[in-house]
């Protein structure tokens, strides 16, 4: 299996703002987007388009839209994903490279905006760029984010509509689409929540697909026929169980910190140990992962164009991206062999995502 290449300038998450917005005639945009009056983007987090082939029998709202698949970006994580869609850029560019990623010399999960030692730094002084091209965009997502460091990281300048339950999201994008909100952006988390928590084969991941597959539907009755919904995702996902989890151990004497994600970690080398580390990194996981110095992940364009040298240096001196269906364990984070389901790498089922469209139904 090949991995696969974010289409950075072609059909790809950090492309749909920028079409939206500058009007520019996009290819590979849905064709119900053509003379809307207003697009609701609804992203739904970890939905990705393996979900359409392996699920097909919960999802017969979505496939009845029009559209298809599209890359996201690399790595293939919520942090850097819903970056790039809300700002346009890549991950080289805005800088937020992973869900976990080395600060000076600590390690900040993004999510939650916290380092694992120390006071977290302004989210201006990590990723600078405003949102949506600098337009007032309404931004439709859970109340509990108003707050967070990284909403003030990725959503800057947006006008922020907090909801707490589902039906809000519907009336809140209908709301704003009647009142004449040219672009609105929605986010629904529960798909990844989900995933995380019980897998993609339990009864929990079926029942949630049919859930969502019921909230577009919900959402198309609600919006005009003047108003197109769009529906993308962050990222896809892979399927772990707790045999999946490899421990690096022969890679410990090489290694002063990790970050990343499970399946694209981030592994920085102790002082002068960045070679050894790497010849090590081939031989440990070789056989499951793609193994890519920082050097090869900047000069193949990987993340994007090549970065600054405060980005950088966030980046590992070796990253694992795994091709088989295992993360990698990271001693700093004891519970994260209990997610039964991880993405950020670069296999089709984690970068594949939909983009999809239908006009609304009122």
């Amino acid at each position: 299996m090949d991995p696969i290449r974010p289409e950075y300038g072609g059909a790809c998450t950090n492309g749909i703002v920028p079409a939206l917005l500058t009007g520019n005639a996009a290819p590979w945009m849905p064709e119900p987007v053509t003379g809307a009056r207003s697009v609701v983007l609804l992203v739904l987090d970890g939905l990705g388009w393996s979900a359409f082939s392996d699920h097909a029998e919960h999802l017969p709202g979505l496939r009845a839209l029009d559209g298809g698949p599209i890359t996201t970006v690399a790595p293939s994580t919520t942090s850097s994903a819903l970056t790039s869609i809300a700002t346009g850029l890549t991950p080289s560019e805005h800088g937020i490279v992973g869900y976990r990623m080395r600060m000076d010399d600590s390690v900040m999960n993004v999510l939650s905006w916290q380092m694992e030692r120390g006071r977290p730094p302004d989210p201006f002084t990590v990723q600078r760029h405003d949102a949506f091209l600098r337009r007032t965009v309404p931004v439709v997502t859970k109340a509990e984010f108003r707050t967070t460091g990284f909403t003030e990281a990725h959503l800057r300048g947006s006008r922020f509509c907090g909801y707490r339950t589902t039906a809000a999201l519907v009336e809140t994008c209908g709301e704003l689409a009647d009142a004449g909100e040219r672009f609105v952006y929605a986010y629904y988390s529960g798909v990844d929540t989900i995933a995380h928590e019980h897998g993609l084969h339990d009864a929990f991941y079926a029942a949630e697909l049919r859930f969502v597959d019921g909230l577009v539907q919900e959402l198309l009755d609600r919006l005009p026929d003047s108003a197109t919904l769009l529906v993308t995702a962050d990222h896809g996902q892979i399927h772990l169980d707790a045999s999946s989890w490899i421990d690096l151990h022969d890679l410990a004497p090489f290694v002063e910190q990790y970050a990343g994600d499970a399946r694209f970690r981030y592994a920085y080398a102790k002082s002068g140990a960045a070679a050894d580390l790497l010849e090590a990194a081939h031989s440990e996981a070789g056989a499951s992962a793609w193994v890519l110095s920082r050097e090869q992940l900047i000069d193949e364009g990987w993340l994007g164009p090549p970065p600054s040298s405060s980005v950088r240096r966030r980046l590992g001196d070796v990253v694992l991206a795994s091709r088989d269906a295992v993360g990698f364990v990271d001693p700093a984070m004891p519970r994260e062999p209990r997610l039964r389901s991880a993405h950020g790498s670069l296999t089709p089922d984690e970068m594949m995502v939909p983009l999809l469209a239908a006009r609304g139904r009122r």
